[in-house]
């Protein structure tokens, strides 16, 4: 009866480990505070195994059109829409997951700038003795969106000798070392760093929403089809949708 218990049991193991995935995941590296614990509780609840790759969201597009074997793409509008055009997802797997707004983060404890209105945001950057964003050649989707946020205000010669460009997080080393005043950001993104604190998102005539709706979609090279969408399902549910929200961002996986 032992011998029948044990063998019984060998092979449920076995069977188990027969069906857990191992997957690929590309992610906009804004997100990750907040998909990082989504993700551990996906593994948990499943035994796929997640392999999570942050970029800037224009590197991991250029990935994807060159054919890198992945599972699973989540990606701002900016970057995920032409892909789509491409047909780099499977059909029928789109899914929103968040939207977020862009805000400004000074170093915790330091004065925070008025960006309440646009004539105080465009008072806030004059005054400013540096300011940060992530580099738009890049492909940081903060950058371009800051660079243009600076254009439409009509201050970008005033900015360009104190505006300093970064790769991914690297603003929050030049706020907390005191070399930038203040960084354009998502609050997902300063939610990683407890040192940061949010002033205030960019007046709503400067948000650019529709192009920070993140989304995900299956790969249309990948192997693990089921297991790619039990993931993106886990990260469009009620559970994940209280993690995102907790950091700042809006879920819209229940929409």
């Amino acid at each position: 009866m032992r011998l029948a218990r044990s063998l019984l049991l060998c092979a449920a193991l076995l069977s188990a480990a027969a069906s857990a995935a191992e997957l690929k995941v590309f992610m906009a590296e804004a997100l990750s505070a907040a998909i990082d614990p989504i993700t551990r509780d996906f593994e948990q609840a499943t035994g796929h195994k997640v392999t999570l790759v942050y970029a800037t969201a224009g590197v991991l597009r250029e990935r994807v059109r060159a054919g890198e074997a992945v599972d699973v793409v989540l990606l701002p509008r900016s970057a995920f829409d032409p892909l789509m055009a491409e047909q780099k997802f499977m059909a029928g797997t789109r899914t929103p997951v968040a939207q977020s707004m862009i805000s400004i983060a000074v170093r915790r404890g330091f004065a925070k700038p008025d960006v309440s209105s646009v004539d105080a945001l465009k008072a806030s950057l004059l005054a400013a003795r540096a300011i940060a964003h992530s580099d738009p050649a890049g492909g940081g989707a903060i950058g371009v969106h800051a660079a243009k946020v600076i254009e439409q205000l009509g201050i970008a010669e005033q900015m360009r000798p104190k505006t300093r460009t970064t790769p991914g997080g690297g603003f929050h080393e030049l706020l907390v070392k005191g070399e930038v005043d203040l960084a354009f950001v998502q609050p997902v993104t300063a939610a990683r760093y407890p040192e940061l604190e949010i002033a205030g998102p960019l007046p709503a005539q400067l948000q650019d929403l529709d192009n920070f709706v993140y989304v995900a979609a299956v790969a249309a090279n990948t192997r693990e089809p089921a297991a790619a969408r039990a993931y993106i399902q886990h990260l469009a549910s009620p559970a994940a949708a209280g993690v995102i929200k907790s950091k700042g961002i809006e879920p819209l996986g229940q929409r």
